[in-house]
């Protein structure tokens, strides 16, 4: 698996560099993940924060450049977190499982896929056992998301855009689509539907999330007609209305605006007509409350509790 870091080939860009000679490709990431932050997680779906919370891990850096990304601290700026070794990132996995987190959420894995399984294995051997969360863009490569099975009970993807024009622009990803249609099928392919426990917590399965853009620049509903017709209708989804503009799409012309109410009813219909059924919802207003903030003094390390 650390193989494709040479002449890096893990994520749709194919960057080509040796980063495991710590050369630098678009995701600014060498041979070490950067830990920016970790806490207990209360405000993911119902399925994941569950009574106890999700054990989230975010990653610095990425491999998209989202306008209007709400951690672009972390995922664009230089308050990437510290480089950070396998067995490091391990001894936070089992400092969470014992703070009782119901799993292992890592946020923002896909450019160091190679570098979570490693940690993943340290961890494992050292008694970790809860579920390992895969919370990721979508923007993946088929070959690495095939060499992470074993690794990942739940992928939890994005699936952002449903045209490559709106990816292009908002995300400066070329090709987002085709990448992120076959990565949520495989990913499917993997771990299947979402399976729940019998206090209503995720085990094991998929969950796709999509979060509604001002002046339909997601495609919504191109996103809704393919997960019912390539991953069926019992997919689990949340529907996400958090939006609010923030770094570069503050006074964009088409992002600096919160979703209207009529856009969100919109896709909500949608997705009644089409039989999604299964999955959660957001309140309109709910882009009040997804503000992390990942500077150094918001809520003693904890993005959400600032």
């Amino acid at each position: 698996m650390l193989a494709l870091l040479e002449g890096c080939r893990i994520c749709p860009r194919n960057c080509g560099v040796n980063r495991l000679k710590d050369e630098r490709g678009f995701c600014r990431t060498g041979r070490l993940a950067h830990v920016a932050s970790h806490c207990v997680h209360h405000g993911e779906e119902p399925a994941i924060s569950g009574s106890r919370g999700s054990g989230t891990i975010f990653f610095g850096n990425c491999n998209l450049r989202c306008l209007f990304c709400q951690n672009r601290q972390i995922s664009q700026g230089n308050d990437t977190g510290e480089e950070t070794g396998p067995w490091e990132i391990a001894d936070i996995m089992l400092e969470l499982q014992r703070k009782g987190c119901h799993n292992i959420n890592f946020v923002s894995p896909t450019h160091v896929a190679p570098q979570m399984a490693e940690a993943i294995v340290a961890a494992a051997r050292r008694g970790l056992r809860i579920p390992i969360v895969y919370n990721s863009n979508g923007y993946e490569s088929v070959e690495m998301l095939r060499l992470l099975r074993g690794f990942v009970d739940i992928y939890m993807p994005d699936m952002k855009y449903g045209d490559d024009e709106s990816a292009e622009l908002c995300s400066f990803a070329p090709g987002y689509v085709y990448a992120a249609e076959a990565a949520l099928v495989e990913m499917k392919r993997a771990v299947g539907h979402l399976t729940l426990d019998g206090m209503g917590v995720a085990v094991r399965g998929l969950l796709v999330r999509h979060l509604v853009l001002p002046n339909d620049l997601a495609g919504s509903g191109s996103v809704l007609k393919f997960i019912r017709r390539a991953l069926g209708s019992n997919t689990a989804i949340s529907l996400m209305s958090q939006y609010f503009p923030c770094h570069k799409a503050v006074g964009h012309p088409l992002l600096g605006r919160p979703v209207r109410a009529g856009e969100y009813a919109r896709v909500l219909d949608e997705t009644d007509r089409l039989g999604l059924e299964n999955g959660w919802i957001q309140e309109l207003q709910s882009s009040a409350y997804y503000r992390p903030d990942f500077g150094a003094d918001s809520g003693n390390g904890h993005p959400f509790e600032g």
